[in-house]
């Protein structure tokens, strides 16, 4: 079975710091440019629930089609973990999360990592697109 996830980090100013197609459906560049579409158009709502409630974990916070936007934000930095993806397994999704940001932590605890910049590491790509094999 195919599915379809798209994983993005943006940073408090609503920038992209981190972007991967992480899904195992066939990659398509009009595909890829949608998916940036639909969870920038979710940012709002996100900033909207992110006052309302304390939970870091938001489940489906928006829907396009058969696509939800699942969506983790981050306690001190207010970074959103944005997640859009066609499966229905909650548990796994918030385990990858929770996987991502411990990676994200260690990211900014790098002395020459500036906060805010894109993550251009190798090393937290490839441990991304693990975590979501595992997980998604």
């Amino acid at each position: 079975m195919t599915s379809t996830a798209c994983f993005m980090i943006v940073s408090r100013n609503d920038i992209p710091i981190y972007e991967a197609e992480v899904g195992t459906a066939p990659k398509k560049e009009e595909a890829a440019h949608q998916h940036q579409f639909i969870l920038h158009a979710a940012l709002d709502v996100v900033q909207d629930l992110a006052w309302t409630t304390s939970a870091m974990f938001l489940k489906s916070v928006d829907r396009f089609n058969d696509l939800v936007v699942s969506v983790y934000v981050t306690a001190v930095s207010h970074t959103r973990l944005m997640l859009l993806h066609d499966s229905r397994n909650d548990d796994g999704i918030k385990s990858f999360f929770q996987e991502v940001h411990e990676l994200y932590i260690k990211i900014l605890l790098n002395p020459l990592y500036l906060p805010g910049s894109r993550v251009t590491s190798s090393h937290f790509d490839t441990k991304v697109r693990g975590l979501a094999r595992r997980y998604l």
